[in-house]
């Protein structure tokens, strides 16, 4: 199994559960910009405590690994579990958003996208992968997530609502990471 096959089980799992989600980090912001190779899915998800069970099904062992409990600590706690492929360690990060947050606006914001090759799937959009990109570099400085900031504003520029990433970005503490890519984005052109 691989990547694409990953995600495609999980969003047809998280679709036959009635399950809001909305796919974000690098697949999102290679929807948006440039690709690139990721290392796992990322996946902002509306869990209720009764979607833990039959989602966690969807996933049997010893093909996958998912943890129940750490599914449901995440919903109690506003944090993320992981959905791992056994034969290949490829993995999707599932985040629950705490209630109230930007994270649990992004859902509503959430827009259809030609992800995999013969579907589409709930994506953020791209102003909201730009804010989670600032917020992940302000975490742990990767300049990664720079590079993907760029390389949407690059291919997606004019699709960018920029006043709207500026608001959120003063509530969210990043209007300087904001501030210094919008510099290196118009000295590159």
């Amino acid at each position: 199994m691989e990547q694409p096959d990953l995600l495609r089980k999980v969003v047809e799992a998280l679709e036959e559960l009635d399950i809001p989600y909305a796919i974000v980090g690098s697949v999102a912001s290679s929807a948006y910009g440039e690709a690139r190779h990721t290392q796992d899915v990322d996946v902002l998800v509306n869990f209720r405590y009764g979607d833990i069970q039959p989602f966690c099904h969807k996933f049997p062992s010893p093909e996958y690994y998912v943890s129940p409990e750490a599914a449901g600590q995440a919903l109690r706690t506003g944090g993320q579990f992981n959905v791992i492929e056994s034969s290949t360690g490829d993995k999707a990060d599932l985040m629950i958003p705490k209630y109230g947050t930007w994270q649990e606006q992004q859902l509503s914001h959430r827009r259809k996208l030609r992800i995999l090759p013969d579907r589409d799937v709930f994506v953020a959009r791209p102003e909201d992968v730009i804010l989670s990109k600032m917020q992940y570099y302000r975490e742990g400085g990767s300049e990664k997530h720079l590079r993907d900031i760029t390389g949407m504003l690059k291919v997606s520029g004019e699709e960018i609502d920029r006043q709207y990433v500026r608001a959120w970005a003063e509530k969210l503490g990043v209007t300087d990471v904001w501030d210094a890519v919008l510099n290196v984005v118009d000295k590159t052109g």
